[in-house]
């Protein structure tokens, strides 16, 4: 499924300020082509030091390990169907 850069730009502006932040670093994450650690490697690494947002704190309070597209996307406050 092709999705055009304005298609992206235009659910990332209907993000809340709060969800801003960890799409940002998703988004930044997925650009780094090569490299990519798995997650064996992830686990590994030492912490960085970088104090946790609010939304990463609520997140690890969060017992659920699993969120359905349709769970996030109403968490955002956005639409299920990003094709329409």
């Amino acid at each position: 499924m092709a999705i055009s850069n304005e298609e992206l730009v235009e659910i990332v502006k209907k993000l809340p300020q709060s969800a801003k932040k960890s799409a940002y670093d998703y988004l930044k994450f997925l650009t780094i082509s090569h490299n990519r650690p798995n997650w064996d490697e992830i686990m590994d690494l030492e912490p960085d030091g970088t104090p946790l947002s609010e939304e990463e704190e609520r997140q690890l309070k969060n017992n659920s390990e699993f969120m359905s597209w349709e769970e996030a996307m109403n968490e955002l406050d956005l639409p299920i169907d990003i094709t329409s």
